[in-house]
């Protein structure tokens, strides 16, 4: 109610200017246009560029707030559990001992919040454009699916550190492919594409309700293709994540396909394990890097990380309530009184583990317990509604959502500009078309 009283009075102020000026009456032209930049500089751009331009739409959204009459904010209850995280994060940072560094990782954590409220009250206003922002998000997709197939083809050369060879033959070496994001590194691609595929499925889907089938095939085998590149990034998170990724939409298909047809949809499914199962046969390569998984201290990069969360723990052991403070500077920097190895870690290498050990407990529960409204929402949503599109649309958002979630668990790309900005508007995406008590500011 007090942000809102205030804007009201600034609205009073500053709403007569509107008329006067061409930019401020569009406002929300220039929003999409910043949130499109954002996300197709994510290509191939540096994250400090990737991050001016959000901030671009942040200061424009509080731009519109101000000049435009009756505007207000409102927030959900998974929205007051974001408040409340970022809340701890505040304190954390506050009482850091590397400030500085903490202060740096609180700045980012603030724009990314900040673009996820431009993208809802863009998204309020303009629903009928999640489309097109899903045909940037389906373009980037499809532009990494061909950077990726020419870079298998060409077998380019892996940097160091990418895979562990010692206990491998030359024909088990797996070419790793790595598009074109910034910093160049196959899990960040990887990770990525996870990400981004539902929205292929997700428009694929959408063709074929609205009976387009020339598109509906073009989009099917893009989306094949985009499967076949993310598998070829080598990501063994991605292995792990994209099998509960696809439980998202085979859970909706099952419970609102008509039951005469589930028997099909089963057999379906059944032919589409039997597939995959028999290409990882085929490949060598494919097959070594997904048993390395199980190999756990016979590979290196398994060995390592079990290190780092054991020196993460005894971090978050330390700083059980607050935390060490936001960022992964900040983070680099503790981690060496910690290591166990001559190894530096970026990060904890689960999501989970690093929001407890960055801003503490109470951060995690909030965090956690903002994904349990968000999900619950949608999935409800999801289940009630009778718009076909909406149910589309919103499982994937979800389905999106849910595979970065997993595979944060084994990964901690996650927090990259590049996965942040695909997450908080799969969030903001889902904040706008499922169902949730709305309270005012």
């Amino acid at each position: 109610m007090i942000i809102n009283r205030i804007l009201s009075d600034l609205q009073t102020i500053f709403c007569p200017l509107v008329e006067k000026s061409l930019v401020l009456k569009s406002l929300d032209f220039c929003i999409f246009i910043m949130i499109g930049c954002v996300i197709l500089t994510s290509l191939c751009f540096p994250s400090d560029t990737i991050g001016y331009f959000a901030l671009i739409s942040i200061f424009l959204t509080l731009l519109k707030a101000v000049v435009t009459k009756d505007f207000k904010f409102d927030y959900t209850k998974f929205e007051l559990c974001l408040i409340i995280y970022l809340a701890f994060v505040l304190i954390s940072a506050a009482g850091a001992s590397l400030f500085l560094l903490s202060l740096k990782g609180l700045m980012k954590t603030l724009i990314y919040l900040g673009y996820y409220v431009s993208c809802v009250v863009y998204l309020r206003d303009n629903k009928k454009d999640v489309i097109k922002i899903l045909g940037l998000f389906a373009f980037c997709a499809c532009y990494e699916s061909i950077v990726g197939l020419l870079q298998n083809s060409s077998h380019v050369n892996a940097l160091a550190g990418w895979q562990d060879v010692a206990n491998l033959n030359p024909e088990e070496v797996m070419t790793r492919v790595f598009g074109t994001l910034k910093p160049l590194n196959p899990n960040l691609f990887g990770g990525y594409m996870l990400a981004v595929i539902p929205v292929l499925y997700g428009i694929t889907a959408l063709l074929a309700v609205s009976g387009n089938l020339v598109f509906c095939i073009v989009g099917i085998l893009f989306s094949l293709l985009a499967t076949m590149v993310m598998i070829m990034s080598g990501c063994r998170g991605v292995f792990l994540a994209y099998p509960v990724m696809m439980l998202v939409p085979a859970f909706v298909l099952f419970v609102r396909i008509k039951e005469s047809l589930k028997g099909l949809l089963c057999k379906i499914y059944a032919a589409v394990c039997v597939c995959c199962i028999g290409v990882i046969i085929a490949s060598t390569s494919l097959r070594a890097r997904i048993l390395s998984i199980f190999a756990m201290r016979g590979d290196s990069s398994t060995s390592f990380r079990f290190n780092v969360y054991q020196s993460s723990l005894q971090m978050f052991k330390d700083n059980p309530f607050l935390g060490i403070g936001v960022g992964n500077q900040n983070f680099r920097e503790t981690y060496g009184l910690y290591m166990k190895t001559g190894y530096d870690a970026l990060s904890a290498y689960n999501i989970y583990l690093e929001t407890a050990v960055e801003s503490g407990i109470f951060a995690l529960i909030s965090f956690i317990s903002f994904l349990v409204f968000l999900i619950s929402g949608a999935v409800k949503t999801i289940l009630n509604s009778s718009n076909i599109k909406k149910v589309i649309i919103l499982t994937t958002a979800l389905a999106s959502i849910v595979g970065m979630l997993f595979h944060g668990m084994v990964d901690t790309i996650y927090f990259r500009p590049q996965l942040q900005f695909v997450f908080w508007m799969m969030v903001a995406i889902i904040r706008t078309f499922a169902k949730f008590e709305i309270f005012e500011s």
